[in-house]
């Protein structure tokens, strides 16, 4: 899209945006990659819903360089853009925004971020899908396992009429796997992978157990962390890839896109775990 990243060196200021954003890890990851690369830039959370999108982008002045949006203001964000990139337009949402020459460029880098996340753990032909949820974060999740040569999933949701956008990209896409809706209480079919994009109290003992038959469990979730489904699987002996895997990812590439240069993503992991490990156990279902 031709961004201009020069005067790199200049401070700048960039955010993670949604509501609630108290609990958002993306400050320590951000901030920990400025500090390697010798930015001297800031990164804040800031509380932002849907209604005040608009206005809060309207006011931002020329010392803004990108902005990381997380619930509930990815698929908001679409008509506000100047321009959005292939995965955004295809997934209808976008997670980041990097502000160029007063207009507002949109990136979805969770589809590439879920694809980095599950080609780390090298676990093949995951042909078979179950999505939890059929949120923006479930749509990008499902574009990353078309990637990886998915053939079928089923998006088990709360309520079937909340997946229509989901399935809207999975139709953009053209090359997606073949879907079936049904309801977070129906049983689940046996599956190569099992993606949890729902709040661990919506994970029940029941679901928990019958998810960790499957090769792999991905919870977008990070905290709290394990989730009951991420414990049942790491017990079963499922490979678990968790919302730090791919918050790690998705925020390396938004790094690189904001400054123009490499985003060291060992650094940002090692911030992210120790983070983590500080926190008092009442995590609110983060995974931004």
């Amino acid at each position: 899209m031709g961004i201009d990243v020069s005067g790199g060196s200049v401070a700048r200021r960039c955010a993670v945006l949604g509501s609630p954003i108290a609990h958002s890890l993306s400050p320590v990851l951000h901030r920990a990659a400025y500090a390697e690369l010798g930015l001297d830039w800031s990164y804040e959370a800031i509380e932002v819903d849907g209604p005040r999108l608009e206005l809060f982008l309207a006011g931002l002045d020329a010392t803004w360089r990108g902005l990381s949006l997380t619930m509930p203001l990815k698929r908001t964000v679409m008509p506000l853009l100047d321009e959005a990139d292939s995965w955004a337009v295809v997934s209808g949402g976008a997670n980041t925004v990097v502000l160029e020459a007063g207009r507002l460029l949109g990136h979805n880098t969770d589809v590439p971020g879920a694809v980095a996340a599950l080609a780390e753990v090298e676990v093949p032909d995951l042909r078979r899908a179950v999505v939890l949820g059929g949120g923006a974060t479930a749509a990008s999740v499902l574009l990353a396992l078309s990637e990886l040569g998915c053939q079928e999933a089923r998006l088990l949701v709360r309520n079937p009429a909340r997946a229509v956008e989901t399935l809207a990209a999975l139709d953009r896409h053209g090359r997606g796997p073949g879907i079936w809706v049904g309801r977070l209480t129906d049983p689940l079919e046996p599956a190569d992978v099992v993606v949890s994009t729902i709040p661990a109290e919506a994970q029940t003992p029941a679901l928990a157990a019958a998810a960790a038959a499957a090769r792999v469990v991905f919870d977008v979730l990070y905290d709290p962390w394990p989730t009951p489904l991420a414990a049942a699987a790491a017990a079963h002996g499922a490979v678990v890839v968790g919302g730090l895997d791919l918050l790690v990812h998705q925020a390396a590439l938004q790094v690189r896109l904001m400054t123009g240069r490499e985003a060291p993503l060992d650094v940002m992991r090692a911030a992210g775990e120790s983070a983590l490990a500080a926190r008092p156990t009442d995590g609110a279902g983060d995974r931004s």
